[in-house]
């Protein structure tokens, strides 16, 4: 795939890819290199978190976090709760806040219900059955797993056709929440609104993006600072990982945006 070469330009020492379009998976890069995701953590906790709905240990609408919020808040950084524990809480539902603890409450009531550490609780619901051998939680539930490209284009298949979750499950989380919630996305600014999902970034019409421009509205996924992303493109049966060891900045904002426009163009052709 022609397109996929542009990252072996990107100014970074290594890098992983791959595209997923049908059952072609176009690969370039060190596929079994492990590489720290940073953000791209919270997808996969977000994964645990809603096997958790399913095998009854919450409900989306159960009250969690601050007076007034939900697991359903929690996951859509809709709850008030600030990026770090400690950090200002603005009321719910009033703002998209991104949040790196609001995923922490959820793990801990994970923990707590299933009486095991979040990180075994997730190796053994998610890892261990799809055979992500080189994916671990090592900490924190956003930010610090740790993964391969390899590993992640078996969680892209999963998502774009799921077995662990049922597929009911999985649309809710990739539709949009709190849709008129305004918001920041991390190193790209205000916006108007922010559309998200349960744990899972959707582009709508976000502008700038690290997504490309011509790539349709419901595309999900997430992008982590450790020069780092993942996106499906619902009901297409496109899917891509990029994993990267420089931190994301703003040697990353041109160019994923134009390797994604590229990429879909020739998709698209």
């Amino acid at each position: 795939m022609k397109a996929l070469d542009l990252v072996k330009q990107w100014p970074v020492d290594n890098y992983a890819a791959a595209v997923i379009d049908g059952d072609d998976i176009h690969r370039i890069g060190d596929l079994g290199k492990v590489f720290e995701l940073m953000s791209v953590t919270k997808p996969l906790s977000a994964f645990g978190f809603l096997m958790a709905v399913e095998e009854g240990i919450f409900e989306l609408d159960t009250p969690l976090g601050p007076s007034g919020s939900t697991v359903r808040h929690l996951l859509a950084h809709a709850s008030g709760v600030g990026f770090n524990e400690g950090d200002r809480v603005r009321g719910v539902g009033e703002r998209r806040i991104y949040s790196n603890h609001g995923f922490q409450i959820l793990a801990d009531a994970v923990s707590e219900a299933a009486g095991m550490d979040f990180a075994e609780y997730l190796r053994q619901g998610v890892m261990e059955p799809l055979g992500m051998e080189w994916t671990r939680l090592r900490g924190a539930a956003g930010w610090e797993a740790e993964g391969t490209a390899h590993d992640l284009i078996t969680f892209l298949l999963e998502l774009m056709h799921p077995t662990l979750l049922h597929p009911s499950t999985l649309a809710e989380a990739t539709t949009i929440q709190f849709p008129d919630l305004a918001g920041i996305v991390p190193g790209y600014g205000m916006m108007k609104p922010c559309p998200w999902g349960l744990g899972f970034e959707i582009k709508g019409a976000k502008d700038p993006h690290w997504t490309g421009p011509n790539m349709p509205a419901d595309t999900f996924g997430h992008f982590g600072q450790s020069g780092t992303y993942i996106w499906v493109a619902p009901d297409t049966g496109r899917a891509m990982v990029a994993l990267t060891d420089r931190p994301f900045g703003d040697w990353a904002k041109p160019l994923w945006s134009d390797t994604n426009a590229a990429i879909w163009e020739e998709l698209a052709g």
